[in-house]
């Protein structure tokens, strides 16, 4: 199935059980405070709805824009901005009439009930699959280092032993541990056997974020050809699963990031020298029409697979969703930049969080990742976002005044055209970066 669709029906699926459960999580207080609720939508009923059915008080249904969803709660400002409804006199069960402190349980609901998701996935994974890592082990050729991150120190092939003075668990993770946590140091062993003790810049994040160097500290691979693509440009040229690429262009090639850079921008023909059960020989590659080789590396390293039990998967899922939070927010001071706002997505950005192929390991991680951005980012105290209401309310307990309707009503106005630029803002540039293909 193409890769587009398979991304497009995980999205629908996740967002559609995410923003159910958010609603949800505002709908059960609300009833049990006694609080009507009028609708309960799975996307937006911009003059029509796909389906509805009232049960109950509760009108039920699914529109046609999905741009989330919502639950209309009686005698609140919203974005249905019903403001005939509003210059009624309270009824009890309306939400205005109920005290403060409900109100605000009513609002902290939604989030409330997407972090406990999120943490639920998290356990759930370790507790079936088990949670994978790369230590030294597991990753024999060791790591390869970025130009900039030689001047530290770091060398090809170096192990990562520790951070901070720590035994370090996960290889793979450390280029974003340096961008989003606090990284002072990494011991390394070198390739002599010797060990080092590498001090790390505390602006090493804004560093590696403003040179584009992200992958500073990669694991190591080398230009062992594992797969050849038939009818490709080096199955042409009579290149082999096993041969060990050595030289491109008079370029010698000791990873596979020498092999990728050897390749110039106009260049369609190579002169390969590579080794083949110990000899040397070589062959010409003459690219496709798309200027590919059409070869794939050997990897050096494998992950291991540590399982729990359920009492320790809940420390552990508690722990990872814990970071994953700290993670995505601590990434916003790179998104406040020139370079960092071209970057936000929108929908197509979040899509492409999934894998090409269905997989519902990397489905159920993805779907905990969205439920804690939903959290976050609805309990920003924008007006219009669940946040907003709550900025309000607990204004209202601290001073014992309530903010008029009126203020309420265009507050609910401004943070909503907020929203929607926001939106068109993070989808544009998806739009963008499909069309230029960056």
């Amino acid at each position: 199935m193409d890769p587009f669709f398979v991304k497009g029906a995980q999205l629908f699926l996740s967002l559609s059980l995410l923003i159910v459960l958010h609603e949800f999580g505002h709908f059960i207080p609300a009833r049990l405070f006694k609080i009507r609720v009028e609708k309960f939508f799975l996307f937006f009923d911009v003059k029509f709805s796909l389906f509805k059915k009232k049960i109950g008080e509760t009108v039920y249904g699914i529109g046609w824009l999905p741009l989330g969803g919502y639950v209309k709660i009686a005698g609140m400002i919203d974005e249905s901005m019903d403001k005939e409804a509003m210059a009624q006199e309270p009824k009890e069960w309306e939400f205005r009439s109920k005290p403060a402190w409900q109100r605000l349980i009513v609002m902290i609901g939604g989030v409330t009930v997407n972090i406990i998701l999120g943490f639920f996935i998290y356990i759930m994974i370790i507790a079936y699959y088990g949670n994978p890592v790369v230590g030294p082990e597991q990753m024999p050729d060791g790591i390869e280092v970025s130009e900039g991150f030689k001047e530290y120190g770091f060398r090809d092939g170096d192990q990562i032993l520790a951070v901070n003075g720590a035994p370090y668990e996960n290889n793979l993770a450390i280029n974003r541990d340096m961008m989003l946590r606090d990284v002072s140091s990494i011991t390394v062993a070198h390739t002599d056997g010797s060990e080092e003790t590498i001090t790390i810049p505390e602006d090493i994040g804004t560093t590696m974020f403003q040179s584009g160097e992200t992958d500073a500290l990669a694991p190591l691979i080398k230009p062992v050809l594992d797969s050849i693509v038939p009818e490709s440009a080096a199955a042409k040229a009579g290149l082999k699963k096993g041969d060990v690429l050595t030289q491109i262009n008079d370029n010698p090639i000791n990873t596979w990031t020498d092999f990728k850079g050897s390749k110039k921008e106009g260049v369609n023909e190579y002169a390969v020298t590579y080794s083949r059960d110990g000899q040397l020989a070589n062959t010409t590659v003459t690219l496709d029409d798309n200027g590919n080789f059409g070869v794939y590396p050997k990897a050096n390293y494998k992950s291991k697979v540590v399982k729990y039990s359920f009492g320790e998967s809940i420390a552990k899922g508690i722990n990872h969703g814990y970071w994953k939070l700290h993670d995505y927010v601590a990434q916003f001071k790179y998104v406040f930049t020139k370079k960092g706002a071209s970057q936000v997505g929108g929908f197509g950005a979040i899509a492409g969080l999934f894998p090409d192929t269905w997989n519902w390991l990397s489905f159920w991680e993805t779907t905990a990742f969205i439920s804690i951005i939903l959290a976050f980012m609805n309990i920003l105290p924008i007006p219009a976002l669940d946040g907003g209401h709550v900025m309000f309310l607990l204004y209202e307990i601290i001073t014992g005044r309530k903010p008029s309707d009126k203020f309420l009503e265009y507050a609910q106005m401004i943070g909503f055209f907020l929203l929607i630029a926001l939106v068109l803002y993070a989808n544009g540039n998806d739009i963008y970066r499909w069309i230029t293909g960056s």
